[in-house]
């Protein structure tokens, strides 16, 4: 492994010293979105979100995901039954 020189060294510190690492609205990685998500929601659905994914060690997107597919198979089979 190459070995970085001392110029280089102060470099990558004074660079990393004055990296802008504010978090930018939008910019977020997947648990800024779930949190939004969750946010948008009412008190009550995201406490059952919330606390159907603890329980099921699931990302409350995953949860989500489930719920919706759940319905999406009910109309399904509510549109085949006429």
């Amino acid at each position: 492994m190459a070995r970085m020189t001392e110029e280089e060294a102060h470099a990558l510190d004074e660079a990393i010293t004055n990296a802008d690492i504010t978090l930018k609205p939008g910019k977020g990685g997947m648990f800024i979105r779930q949190r939004e998500l969750l946010d948008a929601l009412d008190r009550p659905s995201a406490d059952y979100i919330m606390t159907r994914a603890m329980a099921t060690n699931k990302m409350p997107l995953q949860i989500l995901g489930e719920l919706v597919h759940e319905q999406i198979i009910q109309n399904k089979e509510a549109l085949a039954q006429g």
